[in-house]
């Protein structure tokens, strides 16, 4: 399957103060990534269930990309976390809809704590949607916003390249 989605800074206190209350579910993530060579495997606990995703390189600037995704057994990602290297990425997921797509916003906690920024998942490249206020800057392709690379280089090393009203 081709995933195809778009990622953007969130305006932490309109999301916050406005946004929030309109999710329709909140939920902890947990999730490591194993060392493949020319793919993304990732282990993920996502509330009581767990997943093992493998994605494909991105050929259009972070847009697209190859995902294959199953749930696992909850105890079968506990013991696959053990074989993940650099540490786990742990965040609070919001799922906003809005106008007919659904925003997933991050909340990120330990070592990446301040980060929030939001993804949409889109049926083509070219689709539109409308934004709800609390999107900011697009940042769909910047590598600084993969969570694998979250692990290598954590949030506060960086935060200054983004505009202070996202920080």
């Amino acid at each position: 399957m081709q995933e195809i989605e778009r990622k953007f800074l969130v305006h932490r206190e309109c999301f916050f103060s406005r946004f929030v209350t309109q999710s329709v579910s909140r939920s902890l993530i947990c999730q490591g990534y194993m060392d493949v060579k020319g793919a993304t495997v990732r282990v993920r606990l996502y509330g009581e269930k767990a997943f093992l995703t493998i994605k494909g390189p991105s050929l259009d600037g972070g847009l697209s990309r190859y995902e294959f995704e199953r749930e696992i057994p909850v105890a079968d990602a506990k013991e696959m976390m053990k074989l993940c290297r650099g540490g786990l990425i742990e965040k609070t997921r919001y799922l906003i809809p809005y106008e007919g797509h659904t925003f997933e916003v991050d909340d990120f906690h330990g070592a990446n704590e301040g980060l929030l920024f939001a993804e949409v998942e889109l049926g083509s490249a070219d689709e539109d949607f409308a934004k709800p206020e609390f999107l900011g800057p697009e940042v769909t392709g910047n590598p600084h916003f993969y969570n694998k690379h979250l692990l290598k280089e954590s949030y506060p090393t960086w935060k200054h390249e983004i505009p202070e009203a996202f920080q």
